[in-house]
C-alpha cells in the first residue's frame, strides 16, 4: 500500500447539509480501490454522525484523524469489493 500511486482522495465537506455530503463520500469511494484512504473535512453536529455512521454501516472502516471546534478530519479505509 504505497502512497506513491496517488489513488488517495481527498474532500472538503465544511458547510456542505445532509445528506449531500455523505453522498459525496459514497461516489468518491466508489472510484477508490479497497484498502485506499479518503481523507474528508467534515462539520460537526449531524454531518458528522451521518457520514461516520452510514460510512461504518456500509463496512468502511473511519477513524476521526483530528478535530477543532467546529469540524473533525476524517481517515476513511475503502473496504469496497
Amino acid at each position: 500500500n504505497n502512497n506513491e500511486r496517488g489513488e488517495d482522495g481527498y474532500l472538503n465537506l465544511i458547510g456542505v447539509i445532509c445528506p449531500l455530503n455523505f453522498v459525496r463520500c459514497k461516489l468518491a469511494l466508489e472510484k477508490l480501490a479497497k484498502n485506499d484512504l479518503l481523507y474528508v473535512d467534515l462539520d460537526k453536529g449531524e454531518p458528522e454522525d451521518l457520514v461516520i455512521s452510514g460510512l461504518r454501516s456500509s463496512g468502511h472502516i473511519v477513524t476521526i484523524i483530528s478535530e477543532s471546534k467546529t469540524w473533525l478530519k476524517l481517515e476513511i479505509v475503502c473496504k469496497s469489493e
